[in-house]
């Protein structure tokens, strides 16, 4: 069961493929995007062990001349140091303005990959093949793509769209548990800012925290459902002026909450669901939300197997004054994406330095 989603942006549109088995169909789908015959495919250790050589097989047989770059995985090496290497594999094997970058691995092969693509040659194609089920729904999608700074996350980097996406549902079958919970705070934060309906599914879902648990229609739609959501949003805004902030919910605090504990306590996925709790009291301490809406998010939160509360031993004066190194800051003033309905939500400065230590407190 194949499905189809396009991303409709002015200088190039792009489109989303969700194919069982597609991985093998690589090198034969890529064609008709009229590439160049040189690709460098960037990937891990771990999924290029699982994947790497169907993915490398299938660009062969479809006439493409391809080289392999693997990175070390791991949110602590998104850094400029790990895509020098990329750099350093796309000289030894003379990539040109025509050649493509694969990403094939989770949302940190993905941003560096893609950042690599933006930066090389002042900017050449990149394809994105997603591993895991946070970069299939998110970070895939939309063309954000970078690397961390010591004291922040993401601070570096650049917008630049993938000519295609290929979601091959299959491949999740091998992803960690815990990766795939991961995956799932995203997911929830869809149904949360856009797609109530999405929300409602999940929570009719028996259970959310390992893939084998899920019908593979559920997770169908719920890949196509975060997938269209997205697309939408990017098509509206391609480069976050306004309506492309709401994608942030939970990753304000998410961010500082993985930023001061080094990317080695919590993961991505895992940051942002501690985040979203900690937006939904937010959002009930300023009038904007029912405190059972947020009640009914902490408990899909918690069906998904994520955390609701803060790592241990985590500051917060730290937490507050990290907020403001994030990119949403504007005007020294920290903007938080806060629901008021499921659904629905908006982007606001109005949560001061005592409500977001009240609400932190709490979380402890």
């Amino acid at each position: 069961m194949k499905s189809a989603i396009t991303v409709e942006l002015p200088q190039q549109s792009y489109e989303i493929l969700i194919a069982p088995g597609g991985l093998e169909h690589l090198g034969n789908w890529m064609q008709p995007l009229k590439l160049g015959q040189k690709a460098l495919l960037v990937s891990n250790p771990m999924v290029f062990r699982r994947y790497g050589e169907q993915a490398m097989a299938s660009l062969t047989a479809a006439g493409f001349r391809v080289a392999s770059c693997l990175l070390p995985p791991g949110e602590r090496y998104k850094t400029l140091s790990s895509v020098q290497k990329i750099y350093d594999a796309a000289l030894t094997e003379r990539l040109e303005r025509s050649s493509t970058i694969v990403a094939l691995g989770g949302g940190v092969v993905g941003d560096m990959a893609g950042f690599a693509a933006a930066t090389w040659l002042r900017g050449i194609a990149f394809v994105q093949v997603p591993t895991s089920l946070l970069s299939m729904v998110d970070a895939s999608i939309g063309g954000k793509t970078g690397v961390n700074h010591p004291q922040g996350k993401n601070l570096i980097g650049a917008f630049h769209q993938p000519r295609w996406v290929l979601i091959d549902p299959q491949v999740l079958s091998t992803l960690p548990p815990r990766e795939f919970r991961a995956g799932m705070a995203e997911v929830i934060k869809y149904g949360v800012i856009w797609d109530g309906e999405l929300f409602q599914q999940l929570e009719a879902a028996k259970r959310l925290d390992q893939q084998r648990y899920i019908p593979e229609a559920l997770l169908q739609e719920i890949l196509t459902r975060s997938c269209e959501a997205k697309a939408l949003v990017v098509s509206q805004d391609e480069k976050e002026a306004g309506l492309r902030a709401i994608l942030n919910y939970g990753h304000t605090i998410g961010h500082a909450v993985e930023s001061l504990t080094g990317y080695r306590v919590v993961n991505h996925g895992e940051a942002v669901a501690i985040g979203m709790v900690a937006a939904g009291q937010i959002a009930v301490a300023l009038g904007l939300w029912e405190q059972s809406a947020a009640d009914r998010q902490r408990v899909l939160i918690e069906k998904a197997g994520l955390p609701t509360r803060l790592p241990v031993n985590l500051n917060q004066d730290e937490i507050v004054a990290t907020l403001q190194t994030d990119k949403k800051v504007l005007s020294g003033k920290v903007r938080f994406v806060l629901p008021t309905e499921i659904g629905k939500v908006v982007v606001t400065d109005q949560a001061d330095a005592a409500v977001i230590r009240s609400v932190l407190q709490l979380m402890q």
